[in-house]
């Protein structure tokens, strides 16, 4: 799996006046290779689950998010074995290799009081007990043990475990993430 959920993350968070946008895209995974002679490829999720793409019909391409039309979906190895509208043979599929496939927002809803992990990206990081702000959220990185929130500062940058033991509150739409902070953080 990919070490940082970095691509499904980037970028998820545009702040204004008082108000926090999210992205209409997510970013799910990348084609990586082929997968037999007829033109299916295979995907690397950036979900907690390779399962849960599978309920797709539709994926969006690139930057540009150009849709198509998901004609098949299994999970093989962790990884998403893909059949693709218009995609035909091994020469149509390798053209497609390195592509970064999203999902709508829209189409991936979640229950109350959960989150995506691209949701977190840019979120002020302040201390628990002070209130005083450390930084802003990175990167997550999904290491087996739990997820580690990566906070810059500008100047310097520190982790924190993405457990209960660490993490106080997390308030998307305020835009703040509150921590314990240990000596030596």
């Amino acid at each position: 799996m990919h070490a940082f959920l970095e691509m499904f993350c980037a970028g998820s968070l545009a702040k204004g006046m008082d108000m926090i946008m999210k992205q209409e895209f997510l970013q799910v995974g990348r084609l990586t290779k082929t997968h037999g002679i007829m033109g299916e490829l295979r995907l690397e999720p950036w979900a907690d689950s390779p399962g849960f793409l599978l309920q797709f019909k539709t994926l969006y391409v690139g930057d540009t998010h150009w849709p198509i039309e998901v004609l098949g979906a299994r999970v093989h190895n962790n990884m998403v074995i893909l059949k693709l509208n218009g995609i035909t043979d091994v020469n149509g599929a390798l053209a497609m290799r390195g592509q970064v496939l999203s999902i709508r927002r829209e189409d991936a809803p979640l229950p109350m009081g959960s989150f995506y992990l691209a949701d977190l990206i840019g979120l002020q990081v302040r201390d628990a007990e002070n209130g005083a702000v450390l930084g802003a959220l990175s990167k997550v990185l999904t290491l087996p043990a739990q997820n580690v929130y990566v906070v810059q500062d500008g100047q310097r940058e520190f982790m924190v475990p993405a457990v209960p033991e660490f993490i106080v509150e997390t308030n998307i739409d305020e835009g703040y993430l509150r921590i314990h902070v240990i000596e030596g953080l």
